[in-house]
């Protein structure tokens, strides 16, 4: 384990100040191609990897993008930690466009779960999800936010929806009854993917817009979301920045060891072509006398 840290987010992110780019990345997986090429190089010291997930130029939808692809080729490269940045609508008064939110939980909504886990296919797993956030880089990213005097709220849920279309009144108002905070359509699946590879991940949440609840201001659309990336993207990469310096070496929080208590199936009964599969995932705990059933 090389334990390097993955930035997920925006196309432009990897071109922040003090990035040095060596190579790009092109990874096949059991599940396909990831989203992108994945930029390789190093900032504050540490080998960071950039991956676009709507792909440069933003080419893809948020029901389209091949999650497993892009945890699976992260952990492939020796990733233990991922900080992603992702637009949000805010649900609440106080989450005002440009603000911050570093929410610690998410309520899912989205239709593909059989595409949100690599188990499956003779090997089962259950991962604990209760607390899904790494608390250890949410705070080091809190902590980043705050210095560069960014308005930063800690905590709250993020409600993940297919997209792509924004919601509807209706579904707004229902989504803030139930007392969500943020709504967003790619980073559920994120973070489970990337809790069953034992890698830790955080997100900024870069608020956009008040989706369409508020009706003294005008229903969210593209136009109104691209007006804000520019200035939140600044922000993300003056907290990354301050961030990756502070991030452990020796991955050893919690989250570095989920699979440990989480694996159903005795090895005995594992499938080859399943462990080919996701070796990366499970690397460590495939026993050294392992032969198929």
């Amino acid at each position: 384990m090389n334990n390097h840290i993955a930035i997920i987010g925006g196309t432009g992110l990897y071109k922040m100040d003090g990035f040095s780019l060596e190579e790009e990345i092109i990874i096949h997986t059991p599940y396909g191609h990831p989203s992108d090429a994945i930029m390789s190089g190093t900032l504050a010291g540490r080998q960071v990897y950039f991956l676009p997930r709507h792909g440069r130029g933003h080419t893809i939808l948020p029901h389209e993008i091949n999650y497993r692809a892009n945890i699976w080729a992260l952990k492939s490269l020796g990733v233990s930690y991922i900080i992603c940045v992702t637009a949000v609508g805010s649900l609440q008064e106080k989450y005002a466009p440009r603000d911050i939110v570093l929410f610690d939980q998410y309520y899912d909504r989205t239709s593909r779960r059989n595409e949100h886990t690599f188990f499956g296919e003779g090997i089962a797993a259950h991962i604990p999800f209760a607390d899904p956030i790494s608390e250890g880089l949410r705070s080091i990213l809190s902590t980043a936010a705050k210095e560069e005097n960014c308005n930063v709220h800690d905590g709250g849920t993020y409600v993940n929806m297919d997209g792509p279309a924004f919601s509807t009144r209706a579904e707004s108002n229902a989504n803030r009854q139930l007392g969500f905070d943020v709504i967003g359509m790619t980073n559920v699946a994120e973070a489970k993917l990337a809790r069953e590879a034992e890698i830790s991940l955080a997100t900024l949440g870069m608020i956009t817009d008040y989706d369409c609840w508020k009706v003294e201001e005008e229903p969210v659309t593209l136009q109104t979301v691209l007006g804000h990336l520019t200035a939140n993207s600044n922000n993300a990469q003056k907290i990354i920045q301050r961030a990756i310096p502070q991030i452990p070496t020796d991955a050893t929080w919690p989250e570095h060891s989920t699979l440990s208590q989480s694996i159903v199936t005795q090895p005995a009964h594992w499938p080859a072509d399943t462990v080919e599969k996701i070796r990366p995932i499970i690397e460590k705990y495939i026993p050294a006398d392992y032969s198929a059933s």
